[in-house]
């Protein structure tokens, strides 16, 4: 009864993701051992099992391995987990994306680092894992949010984000949902409709690409490891595309070559609009040295004199902000004082003729003093 509960999306699904590669069954292990006995208020059903082969599954590169298990609620409610392998968290994404090629519709699902679901059906994928979650045939229409959650919880996170080459894309967050990922020349044919050209393009070294639709156009994003090798397929793709042109078979729209990338259109209505796009792809080079910095002294001179002088402007900053808000509370408290004083002089009713000043009393116009409190001769 393996799997015979499995509504026809997943079995679907399963059979695009193959369990025979060059007549070899994908392994049970590690996928297996990923499902733990209970997930929250879930308990396992069973042991986790290989999908039959009776289903006559199709070859798929990039599973490493597959497993699948039941899962109980406590209120009855059966889910069965697909987990499959991957060898890099790229060939994870890139499997879900592949998976929702084939979805009619769906939405984003919260669920690991990226997902989707589509009626009672749900894919994620967490670190290299790509987890396929879904309602047994009598529990129709019971959400698989939960249990997902569940297990997400207890995968390796990997790198945590979607692969860093879709956030090169143009706009790449207003086109996510419709981005393809490829690390390998057979899912690239698979998102861009088998495309001539691709057939100069070679995946050694680790080399991924990103396929995104604009609404009609599409940019074909590859990114190659070292300039070495992007030299290499840029010289094979331009003699491609003579090749092509001599042929009358059809072209991309245009073609560049950007630091390690090589930047594709395909079905943009003219080679301007095409070239537009292209010019919004921005290359950031990042070097590792596999052995000790030689710059290592030089750059530290360097930070060290940026940080001095980062210092000594704060502290110039500092000390003249210390000086205007000085002179600023000094001026505000002379005035203050001035008006004070000013106010008291203007409310005496004595009579003066020196401006305010000491004067004597010859004439005895101001009042006479209390003697007795005056201090005596020798006193």
């Amino acid at each position: 009864m393996r799997f015979k509960s499995l509504n026809k999306f997943a079995a679907a699904f399963v059979l695009l993701l193959a369990l025979f590669a060059t007549g070899q069954s994908i392994p049970l292990d590690p996928a297996a051992k990923l499902f733990p006995e209970r997930l929250g208020d879930f308990r396992a059903a069973g042991p986790a099992v290989t999908p039959s082969s009776e289903l006559n599954l199709d070859v798929t590169s990039g599973v490493t391995s597959i497993a699948s298990r039941a899962y109980v609620s406590k209120d009855g409610h059966k889910f069965w987990l697909t987990l499959m392998t991957a060898p890099s968290n790229s060939g994870a994404y890139a499997l879900l994306t592949n998976a929702k090629r084939s979805s009619e519709k769906s939405e984003r699902a919260n669920v690991g680092t990226a997902g989707f679901q589509s009626g009672d059906r749900l894919l994620f994928v967490k670190g290299t894992s790509l987890v396929v979650v879904t309602a047994d045939d009598a529990n129709k229409g019971e959400t698989p949010l939960a249990i997902a959650r569940a297990l997400a919880d207890t995968l390796d996170q990997g790198d945590g984000d979607i692969p860093v080459l879709i956030k090169h894309l143009p706009n790449w967050e207003s086109v996510l949902d419709n981005i393809l990922y490829a690390v390998d020349k057979d899912g690239l044919n698979k998102a861009l409709g088998n495309q001539p050209v691709v057939e100069a393009l070679s995946f050694h070294g680790g080399a991924e690409a990103a396929v995104a639709n604009y609404n009609g156009p599409r940019m074909l994003l590859v990114e190659f490891n070292t300039p070495q090798i992007a030299t290499d397929n840029d010289q094979r793709i331009l003699a491609k595309l003579q090749e092509l042109g001599n042929q009358g078979q059809p072209l991309p729209t245009a073609y560049r070559r950007v630091g390690n990338y090589a930047v594709f259109v395909f079905d943009a209505p003219n080679q301007e609009a095409a070239n537009q796009l292209i010019d919004q792809v921005r290359y950031q080079q990042m070097v590792q040295w596999l052995g000790e910095n030689p710059y290592r002294y030089d750059e530290a001179v360097r930070e060290f004199a940026d940080t001095t002088l980062g210092v000594f402007v704060n502290v110039v900053k500092a000390s003249g902000l210390v000086i205007l808000g000085s002179l600023a509370m000094g001026g505000l408290l002379g005035a203050f004082l001035f008006t004070r004083r000013r106010k008291q002089q203007q409310a005496q009713e004595a009579y003066s003729d020196a401006g305010g000043m000491l004067r004597l009393n010859l004439d005895e116009i101001t009042p006479p003093t209390n003697s007795p409190r005056l201090l005596g001769p020798g006193n």
